[in-house]
């Protein structure tokens, strides 16, 4: 009892912080909407513009938007919650090494949002835009634009966590260092598949999704054979 107890005060802080963040952010959500449609509008020809097909959706979008953003700039108070819940039943190396581990994860994640909103999001709507057939006005639905870019931010952070990912497969003794290098022909075929699958079907947000992966594939490998000796020796 005194378990769930605790797990109900746990999630009930971050539930608090998630919305006393979306709270603040509310007043500004047609701002970070604009923010967020700048790299499409920056493309667009003169002209140009978002459109809103539903009649709602000029109000209900920047809503949406806001607390997705409140999750994520929520999103260490909430790992800060579930570490606290978790911690008490971990030995002294094992917190040792999921502090970092932990940190390390959610800066990832933020770094594969970063980076698919300054570098992702202009060269493949830079892309489509030059694509597009003569004739044809490119206006995008403005829900239907938010749920692209979502997609695609969550696409890139989650595939940045790779190197956390072969971290904790080599300090489980599940795979050794060795073992992923002898693998790497069949993960860089893996990741272009995967990067295929979860991108918008065109080849450059594959490549800018493949490329980054098989790198922090290799990172995750040397950080592993950095890590897996002082795990063994604790």
């Amino acid at each position: 009892m005194g378990h769930l107890l605790e797990l109900r005060a746990r999630l009930l802080k971050g539930v608090l912080a998630v919305l006393a963040v979306f709270i603040a952010l509310l007043p500004f959500g047609n701002r970070i909407y604009a923010e967020l449609a700048a790299p499409l509008l920056a493309k667009l020809p003169a002209g140009g513009q978002l459109v809103a097909i539903d009649v709602a959706s000029p109000f209900f979008t920047p809503v949406k938007l806001s607390f997705f953003v409140a999750l994520m700039v929520a999103m260490p108070v909430l790992l800060y919650q579930a570490w606290a819940f978790v911690a008490p039943g971990l030995y002294q190396n094992e917190k040792r090494l999921a502090r970092p581990l932990l940190v390390a994860a959610v800066a990832l994640f933020y770094i594969g949002c970063a980076f698919a909103y300054f570098l992702v999001l202009p060269t493949v709507f830079g892309f489509l835009t030059a694509v597009t057939p003569e004739g044809v006005a490119m206006m995008t639905d403005i829900s239907r634009y938010l749920d692209f870019v979502l997609v695609i931010f969550l696409a890139f952070g989650l595939s940045f966590e790779l190197p956390v990912a072969v971290v904790v497969l080599v300090l489980l003794g599940v795979v050794t260092p060795a073992q992923l290098r002898e693998a790497r022909g069949y993960v860089v075929v893996g990741v272009f598949i995967l990067a295929a699958i979860i991108t918008p079907p065109d080849v450059v947000s594959q490549l800018m999704l493949a490329i980054p992966m098989c790198l922090l594939y290799e990172i995750g490998i040397i950080a592993g054979a950095i890590l897996r000796p002082k795990a063994a020796d604790a």
